[in-house]
């Protein structure tokens, strides 16, 4: 059988991209998420220029987007390497998610204005639908590194609460100024708090539910006897 080890002298676009994201990243706080950041990324990084322009290409030169892409998919990499699963199986589900997000923040807190220039970009009409794909992925490799394995609409909802919540943290987090962050994270503990009354109203109102008659099985056995 052959290695699947990835050979660090010879990597793929992809690995080629997560290598080079956190550099561009640090450029971008100055010349955007642009041609001149990933030029950079790759002298600083080693890269032969022409590979790098190469794993970022987009339909018109360098995509701004992709790169982007990169940088969220390498923050969702070290947030898993900064927790690990015996990190968060020692933890309350409450504790996971607030570590989770805690850590991405930690991550990026030297690029805040290369997120922020991120942000902009993304809120481009032409790449909600990118920014919406990014943002759900961030928020599902959360849950699922929380130990979620939720299949039916609880996998959504779940998610869909994250997003709103991560969403708005950041906006805080972009303009914090206080000492360690400190007005983020009371944010962020607020807003938890608020996600873990909501599963808990939920759970209620499922246990209290689920053996009330169903209006449509009732239906159906007057239509179909044998239903």
């Amino acid at each position: 059988m052959a290695d699947a080890t990835p050979d660090p002298a010879d990597p793929t676009l992809d690995e080629l991209r997560l290598v080079l994201a956190p550099a561009i990243a640090a450029n971008a706080a100055f010349d955007g998420w642009s041609e001149a950041a990933l030029a950079m990324a790759a002298e600083g990084e080693g890269v032969d220029p022409d590979i790098a322009t190469l794993a970022f290409a987009g339909d018109r030169g360098i995509s701004a987007v992709r790169m982007i892409d990169a940088w969220f998919a390498s923050v969702d990499a070290r947030m898993a390497e900064m927790l690990p699963p015996p990190t968060l199986a020692a933890m309350k589900i409450r504790a996971r998610i607030a570590a989770l997000v805690e850590a991405r923040l930690t991550i990026m807190a030297a690029d805040r204005e290369a997120l922020r220039r991120a942000l902009t970009i993304l809120a481009m009409p032409q790449n909600l639908a990118e920014a919406a794909k990014l943002g759900w992925r961030s928020v599902d490799a959360m849950w699922r590194l929380a130990g979620d394995t939720a299949t039916d609409y609880n996998h959504y909802t779940k998610r869909a609460i994250l997003l709103g919540v991560y969403g708005a943290t950041v906006t805080v987090f972009l303009d914090d100024d206080s000492e360690g962050h400190a007005d983020t994270r009371a944010f962020l503990d607020r807003r938890i708090d608020g996600i873990m009354r909501f599963e808990k109203a939920k759970a209620g109102f499922l246990k209290r539910t689920e053996h009330r008659p169903s209006l449509s099985r009732f239906i159906g056995r007057l239509r179909y006897p044998a239903v």
